[in-house]
This record gives C-alpha cells, sequence and structure tokens, in this order.
C-alpha cells in the first residue's frame, strides 16, 4: 500500500498505476477532470487527444475533440449529463454530450471581448451548472467577474470587478454550484473562496488557503471544499514550506478538515503535487487530480530540468479512517 495522505474522513491512497494509456494517447497538461454519473473520468487536456475517457478501472474507453481547442482550461458535468468545456485561448465555453457532439457554444471562437470589459469572455477560466440549469462562468485571466447564462446560452447577468473586496476578484479561476445553487468561485490570487447565491449576492467566503486553483465541492448542502493550492511563485518565498502545493479539505468556517501531502515538497511522484489545477470526485469519494506541468514547471522548478515523461494527473483512492 502506498502512504495514506490526509486525515480522518478525507484520507487517500494514491494509486499510480491506475491509467492504462498507450503509447498513442500521450496526455499534455489535464486542465480539466470531469466525471459522469457511471463514475467514468473525463481528462480535458492540452495533448493531441483533447478529451480521453477513462472507465473505472483505468481503461481508455474513447478520445475527441481532434483539433478543436486553442487552450484546454475547465472541464465540469452538469445535472443534464453534458460536458461543459471551458478554452481560455479561445474565450468560448462549449457543451457537448458525453461521446463529444456538439450541443451550445457561447462565445465567440478566437474573440475576445476586452481587457477588464467584465463581459464575456476575455480568456474564461471554467464554467459550472447549477441544479435550475443556469450556466456559469469564471472569467478570469484578463476579466474579473461571473457570467450567468440560462440553459440556451442566453446571458441573464454578470458581476464582478478587480480587488480584494466581498464580490471583487483577482483572478477567478474555478467555479462549482452546491445542490442549493450556491456557487463557490476559486479567488485564486485572493487566496480565497467567494461564495455567492445564484443572483451574485455575496454571501460568505473560505479563508486560510493559499492561491486556490483547482476546486471540487462534496456532495450535499453546505458541503466542504477540494480546493488544489498552488505554491508561490515568487522568488522571495518560492521555497517557503506549507504553502503548497497541495491539495486541502476546508470546511465552510474556514477550518482544514485534511490536507494531502507527502511533505516531501513540490514534485510528480505518487501523492506530490505541482500545480493542481483540476480536481473531481466519484461516486466512491476518490479523487482525480489534474496538474499543470507544462505551463508550471519552470514557475517551481526554476533551475531543474523536467522529467520525461512527466505524470499529468493521479488519481486518490478513499480509505476509512481505521485504515488511515
Amino acid at each position: 500500500m502506498n502512504e495514506i495522505l490526509g486525515k480522518g474522513d478525507y484520507s487517500y491512497e494514491p494509486l499510480p498505476d491506475w491509467a492504462h494509456l498507450p503509447p498513442e494517447v500521450a496526455l499534455g497538461d489535464v486542465a480539466g477532470i470531469a466525471v459522469d454519473d457511471k463514475d467514468r473520468v473525463y481528462l480535458f487536456n492540452r495533448g493531441s487527444h483533447p478529451v480521453v475517457v477513462l472507465s473505472q478501472n483505468g481503461d481508455v474507453l474513447s478520445t475527441w475533440g481532434h483539433g478543436a481547442f486553442a487552450n484546454p482550461h475547465g472541464a465540469s458535468i452538469g445535472p443534464d449529463q453534458c460536458i461543459y468545456l471551458t478554452d481560455n485561448f479561445d474565450h468560448t465555453v462549449r457543451k457537448f454530450s458525453l461521446d463529444g457532439k456538439l450541443l451550445l457554444e457561447i462565445g465567440t471562437a478566437g474573440i475576445s471581448s476586452g481587457f477588464m470589459s467584465g463581459k464575456p469572455f476575455c480568456k474564461c477560466t471554467h464554467s459550472a451548472v447549477s441544479p435550475s440549469g443556469d450556466i456559469f462562468v469564471s472569467d478570469g485571466y484578463q476579466n474579473a467577474c461571473i457570467h450567468k447564462f440560462d440553459a440556451s446560452g442566453r446571458l441573464l447577468k454578470s458581476w464582478g470587478t478587480p480587488g480584494t473586496g466581498p464580490g471583487e476578484f483577482n483572478l477567478p479561476h474555478n467555479i462549482c454550484c452546491d445542490a442549493d445553487g450556491w456557487i463557490y468561485v476559486a479567488d485564486r490570487e485572493n487566496s480565497r473562496i467567494q461564495i455567492f447565491d445564484e443572483d451574485g449576492r455575496f454571501e460568505t467566503q473560505i479563508n486560510n488557503m493559499h492561491r486556490p486553483s483547482g476546486l471540487a465541492i462534496a456532495p450535499g448542502s453546505c458541503p466542504d471544499c477540494i480546493v488544489g493550492e498552488l505554491a508561490s511563485y515568487l522568488k522571495v518565498n518560492r521555497e517557503f514550506p506549507n504553502i503548497g502545493p497541495f491539495v486541502s479539505i476546508f470546511d465552510q468556517q474556514s477550518n482544514v478538515l485534511s490536507r494531502l501531502d507527502a511533505k516531501t515538497g513540490p514534485g510528480l511522484e505518487p501523492g506530490q503535487f505541482l500545480s493542481p489545477h483540476s480536481i473531481a470526485y466519484d461516486s466512491k469519494g476518490d479523487l482525480y487530480v489534474g496538474d499543470v506541468v507544462d505551463a508550471d514547471w519552470g514557475q517551481v522548478f526554476p533551475d531543474r530540468e523536467m522529467p520525461a515523461p512527466a505524470r499529468r494527473f493521479q488519481k486518490l483512492r478513499r480509505v476509512s479512517p481505521a485504515a488511515s
């Protein structure tokens, strides 16, 4: 058995040999991960096979999306069991059937709304669907807002401006909707999760984290948040311990319930993380974490050569507290 990460109800064992990828399916950075209601895993990645679908046994079931994306960034599966893929270089969010049929496109491919325009989209980052079917999009790299669309892709409202106050953002990087319709936004460079109602009214925030990048939420009301925390990329504190990269689980009161960290610093070995950009979980509570290695290796290890091949994601099997 591999080393157990975390504690209590959030204890996990890394499974480094879970995925069985043939040589012709070489992953790029796994920027987005989603899991459907049959526990099939969708890796939205920056390789030549943009969507790789895996079974629960780690076997490749299909690949699709070839040549369709400029820069995969975010993936989520809605209550409608369709997959929503966010392409930040293309400024689009696209809805597909699970076998890859395009059903809806929001945004105009290759056309930006303009730096800090407040309009959709300027390097959008992620999307999520509420229980009512509305689509929420975090628009983060050159915007600082959230956009709400109805199920047909009609814009209903936008909110957010640059800043550090409630309802302001400094790179909204990831977004989730819970069972009650609350909206969770990973406000990355403000090091917090902001929580809103479906009309964009600020409710509260979760703190005590560092640069939240990947984000998932546990099932049910008032869910715990599963957060991929990044390391610092600043020279002044790049080597400081205990500020990432790792995956942490927070309750709604900003308490850290568990931290998944091999305590060996950043890296690509089992239980280590480099830049945990995407997180998803299945019906058993197992986690899937994608690292963006090509994009961030030089930020984390400016003086070290990147290994080849580089591990792009890992599965973490949830274990009982007794086993941990």
